[in-house]
């Protein structure tokens, strides 16, 4: 393809936007807190509701306990793919308004819940709000920062987002090894609902004007797309014509079917092996804070290096802590592994969307994120669904072991199939 300018596809942006991470700074760091809210909402699940599901609600096979993770990552998944068209017809800001007002009744429901049925309606809920808010806080830091610094935006959102996973998940561990598993852990749950509602109705500002602004001024390039798309051919895109895409919607896939494994079954093997709940909680909150602190290095990493090698090596990096997990008996070992696991997870996970976001065009990226969205989303459901009919007929170290290894051939996958997607400016031609 030839560098020409595109003309804008959006209604013009007013005068005086900018793209940057510093230009935009207060509005960016709002939306970093924004999102550790949506994570820590998500992991107030992370340590209590396996537990739940065994000794409140009486379920022995894990295929039944890890049912609330397959309609949650079904639900996310499904708004996933919508979120970023939502954005871009209604405004970013009303988007994750409304994603955060699904979320009101989910920790009320997992106080209250009679049967487990509710427990599942919570999570479809939860699903819902997660794939509203995180999506579209993600959409609205890529139209801040523009391209330069997009692998940093991502490690910063997924840093937040994640660090709060694991803080939520060792406080909601330590309460309920001091009050019990209902309801005291979920009350942690309300204030952040309230507080997210709070920040984002009133202060958090619609970022449509920067993508007009970027789609102005935006050079085409070899391995970037056309700007004429209609939502079959992104999601066609996305999920099989380009092998880059296609490359990272699998990955994503692939992440969090370890990822849903991981929370279902890590609680239950842990405490098999008899560690303490409270115990628990802080082994279960290793792996996300590994990964949510990596992010902040990995994402800027990724602007610099590449998104193909972080990507591939995170996946191998990810399928050695899990083997090393399946293979301990005690807590130092699962502590390593959990480590590994997050290290690894760091590596890849800001990376992909970057990816996603160096090869789609700006006035169809939102839709191209939500599409690798509903794929790696999707990942929780089939990681449930896989690794509880796996630990029911076979054991729990067995199905470690086999998502272990999807892990690293989805590794070997990114490695075959994607290009490098990072374009970096020309070095200038030194005269004489």
């Amino acid at each position: 393809m030839s560098d020409t300018v595109l003309p804008p596809s959006t209604d013009a942006a007013p005068a005086g936007i900018r793209l940057g991470l510093r230009e935009n700074l207060p509005q960016f760091g709002l939306l970093v807190l924004v999102n550790a809210l949506v994570g820590a909402t998500v992991g107030q699940e992370r340590t209590v509701l396996p537990l739940l599901a065994e000794d409140v609600f009486g379920l022995s096979a894990y295929s039944a306990m890890l049912s609330f993770i397959a309609v949650f990552g079904v639900s996310k998944a499904i708004t996933n793919l919508f979120a970023g068209a939502l954005g871009d017809k209604y405004g970013r800001k009303p988007v994750l308004v409304v994603g955060w007002l699904v979320a009101i009744p989910v920790p009320l429901l997992l106080i209250w819940a009679p049967t487990w049925g509710w427990v599942l309606f919570a999570n479809v809920l939860l699903g819902i709000n997660q794939g509203l808010t995180w999506s579209l806080t993600v959409i609205m830091k890529i139209d801040l920062v523009g391209p330069a610094r997009r692998g940093l935006a991502m490690g910063l959102n997924e840093g937040a987002g994640y660090g709060a996973v694991a803080a939520a998940a060792w406080a909601t561990g330590w309460i309920a090894s001091e009050y019990g598993l209902r309801p005291e852990p979920f009350y942690l749950g309300i204030g952040l609902v309230i507080i997210g509602i709070g920040l984002s109705t009133l202060f958090v500002r619609e970022t449509s004007h920067h993508v007009a602004h970027e789609a102005a001024n935006h050079v085409q390039r070899d391995g970037h797309l056309d700007a004429e798309m209609t939502p079959r051919q992104v999601f066609a895109l996305s999920t099989w014509r380009n092998p880059s895409l296609s490359a990272a919607s699998q990955a994503g896939l692939v992440n969090n079917l370890n990822e849903g494994m991981a929370w279902g079954l890590f609680p239950l093997f842990f405490a098999a092996g008899g560690v303490s709940v409270g115990r628990i909680g802080g082994l279960i909150a290793i792996a996300p804070a590994v990964w949510g602190f990596g992010q902040l290095f990995t994402g800027a990493l990724s602007d610099k290096v590449g998104r193909k090698w972080l990507i591939a090596g995170g996946q191998f990096t990810e399928a050695a802590g899990l083997t090393i997990i399946a293979l301990g008996d005690s807590f130092g070992v699962w502590s390593l592994g959990s480590a590994v696991f997050g290290a690894g997870t760091a590596m890849a996970y800001p990376t992909l969307i970057a990816a996603i976001g160096d090869v789609a065009h700006p006035t169809w990226r939102a839709s191209a994120v939500g599409v690798y969205r509903l794929w790696r989303d999707l990942g929780f459901a089939v990681g449930a669904v896989l690794a509880g009919v796996l630990a029911d007929v076979v054991s729990i170290e067995f199905a470690i072991f086999i998502v272990a290894g999807i892990t690293a051939a989805s590794g070997l996958d990114v490695s075959l199939r994607m290009r490098e997607t990072l374009h970096r400016p020309p070095l200038p031609v030194v005269p004489g």
